[in-house]
């Protein structure tokens, strides 16, 4: 036994694949974003699809979402945080990073999903990227006519600043 592209340790088996093929519903929201994360790296387009609530479903690209999933290899999902999302909530937030390598570059995928329920069973609604948070140099600003700071003696811009 394999164990499941989610992460969780467990075997596919007993983990996302029932989601996957119908035989269970996905109990939390958590839940859901781990099959629809296998649903990537297994290519199972139908779930990604039907997965997505029923009000978002009229401007859905599924060509789009089965090319990126083709296109590449999923390596890993880290489930951030969660925000509601349970057994008894009807909503929920779940921030997630899935990486993957697409043209022989590794990438992250950093999203703050939003699910919903709907008539019982729990459906993806939207997310939005989380973007990377700005990082200032904390050093002091080298001119482009102060000593170079690798220290070669050479002004910086005739050197490292070229």
């Amino acid at each position: 036994m394999s164990s499941c592209p989610c992460g969780s340790e467990l075997p596919a088996e007993s983990c996302c694949l029932p989601i996957l093929q119908g035989e269970l519903k996905a109990p939390t929201a958590e839940r859901l974003m781990r099959a629809r994360y296998c649903a990537f790296a297994r290519g199972e387009i139908d779930f990604l699809s039907a997965s997505l609530h029923p009000d978002h479903r009229s401007d859905h690209d599924v060509d789009a979402t089965r090319r990126w999933a083709e296109s590449a290899q999923w390596q890993g999902l880290q489930i951030v945080d969660t925000d509601a999302g349970g057994e008894g909530d009807s909503e929920g937030l779940v921030e997630f990073v899935a990486t993957f390598k697409e043209k022989d570059v590794v990438r992250q995928h950093h999203e703050r999903s939003r699910f919903s329920r709907f008539e019982g069973d729990w459906y993806f609604v939207d997310g939005e990227m989380v973007l990377p948070a700005t990082r200032v140099n904390p050093g002091p600003k080298v001119g482009r006519n102060d000593p170079c700071p690798c220290g070669s003696g050479k002004k910086y811009k005739k050197c490292c600043g070229r």
